[in-house]
């Protein structure tokens, strides 16, 4: 490896640990928009036991999250989007 390119990236690791540390504060932040699933399930006209007999979770699950208590992770996530993005397509596959 250059020099230059290791000096560069030994300044990073120290950036980011300083970042990290809350010392310095990052040159960028990246914030996602969380899946709106209340209005994704309002546009299906579906009852939240209806849609989380679709999505396979509990009720209790889908509560905490259209309440924003808890966040949906993986799978479950990309199938919120893809339900939002494709709905007809999601619907048919799901009730087959």
């Amino acid at each position: 490896m250059k020099k230059e390119l290791f000096a560069e990236l030994v300044e990073s690791i120290e950036e980011a640990g300083k970042i990290r540390k809350g010392t310095v504060k990052p040159s960028r932040v990246f914030r996602y928009r969380p899946v709106d699933i209340k209005r994704i399930r309002n546009r299906l006209h579906v009852s939240q036991s209806q849609f989380s007999l679709m999505i396979g979770v509990s009720k209790s699950t889908l509560q905490n999250w259209e309440q924003g208590r808890r966040e949906p992770e993986g799978p479950a996530k990309a199938l919120l989007r893809i339900v939002d993005k494709q709905p007809q397509a999601v619907l048919e596959a799901l009730q087959a």
